[in-house]
């Protein structure tokens, strides 16, 4: 009986050190940023950066078990990270499904990684079953985030929030991050289009249609199908556009990207992306599709991981070049995908990186401004709900 009780305590301690140690090590291991020297960046590149508005379409964050307000060692995005790194405008995206073994080829649907995540990081138990909750629970966290600390955080819903940020940034010394909601696939929908009514609520302002596989509103750019949007597809983005929550097709088919934009009458964004024509990643949809979403006022957000191939600075910009001669200065933005289970060469804290090295690749002042803030200002501005 003695070692029957000390083996139950073993156990005991092994799943309280699992509780404990697991979340951090899963996340050291699935993510972060390659150890490298100090970036070199010049006063004169420093101080033009902390005058730029600096805005990021796609961050993951708030899928781990961090305290987002306290620096972290882990990952690549926190509240005092982006205030180093002048972020004015950050998109937080929620992740409620992956699929195991997932890659940019080919994946199904029949299982998932968040469920154990979710368990492991002592999610709420509704979280285990609902992908709605999952993204529910995870716009909490961010509004938690906001309550605790309202000088550095405003969760922003309408163009009238937004605007009130940036003015509060201007005028200074506060200068909170305006913080938006996403989510990576509307099968955080449930496949129940009355849960819109509830992520709407919660504030959740950019919708990705699909991610790592195919759902009830069509093919994934990874999936097995390659299919379009199904007629429950074409309802949710007609929904979509009704309450000016915005379109993501980042990770969505060739097809449902046709298909969006044949029907779409307002402009949608890839949230984060590389570019094919510069990266011919599995990852990474047409150019030409690239092309129309821009010529209908949409937005590319170039991503700082893989789809990029050169992660370097140098191969981010130049993929941000690549991208303005293709789509015009008006139509690219960034598009991290910090958090989101990738490796990069910096974190936020060091995006002033990016500024240096569009100034020694001769972007003009107004490209950088463009690429780093301003189109994304405007494209919100123009597309949140008014008030």
């Amino acid at each position: 009986m003695r070692w029957i009780w000390i083996g139950l305590a073993l156990l005991g301690l092994s799943f309280a050190a699992l509780l404990t140690l697991g979340p951090g090590a899963i996340e050291r291991a699935a993510q972060g940023v390659v150890p490298h020297d100090p970036h070199p960046v010049s006063a004169a590149a420093r101080e033009r950066h902390a005058t730029l508005l600096v805005a990021d379409w796609h961050t993951d964050s708030l899928l781990w078990n961090r305290d987002l307000l306290a620096e972290s060692s882990r990952g690549h995005v926190d509240f005092p990270r982006l205030a180093r790194g002048n972020v004015a405008i950050q998109m937080f995206t929620a992740v409620t499904k992956t699929p195991r073994g997932q890659n940019y080829e080919s994946n199904d649907a029949g299982s998932d990684n968040v469920t154990a995540l979710a368990a492991l990081q002592r999610w709420p138990l509704r979280t285990w079953s609902s992908l709605t909750e999952r993204a529910l629970y995870q716009a909490s966290r961010l509004e938690d985030f906001a309550r605790r600390a309202p000088d550095r955080v405003v969760v922003v819903r309408s163009a009238a929030d937004l605007r009130r940020v940036l003015a509060a940034r201007e005028r200074g010394p506060e200068r909170p991050v305006a913080a938006l909601l996403g989510i990576e696939g509307a099968h955080a929908l449930d496949g129940d289009l009355a849960n819109l009514d509830r992520l709407d609520a919660a504030g959740f302002r950019m919708i990705g249609l699909q991610h790592f596989f195919d759902n009830r509103l069509g093919g994934s750019l990874h999936g097995r199908s390659r299919a379009g949007l199904t007629p429950f597809g074409r309802e949710v983005v007609r929904a979509l556009e009704a309450r000016h929550i915005v379109v993501d097709v980042a990770h969505s088919s060739p097809q449902v990207v046709e298909d969006v934009l044949e029907m779409a009458t307002r402009p949608v964004v890839v949230s984060h992306t590389g570019l094919a024509g510069a990266c011919p990643s599995p990852r990474n949809i047409p150019d030409a599709l690239m092309q129309r979403i821009a010529a209908a006022g949409g937005i590319v957000a170039i991503g700082y991981w893989d789809a990029v191939c050169d992660t370097t600075p140098q191969g981010v910009v130049a993929t941000l070049r690549a991208a303005i001669d293709l789509l015009g200065e008006d139509h690219v933005a960034l598009g991290s995908d910090f958090d989101g289970g990738t490796w990069t060469t910096f974190d936020t804290s060091e995006l002033s990186v990016l500024t240096q090295t569009m100034l020694d690749a001769g972007f003009t002042e107004g490209e950088i401004a463009k690429v780093m803030g301003e189109n994304t200002r405007r494209f919100l501005l123009a597309q949140l709900p008014p008030e």
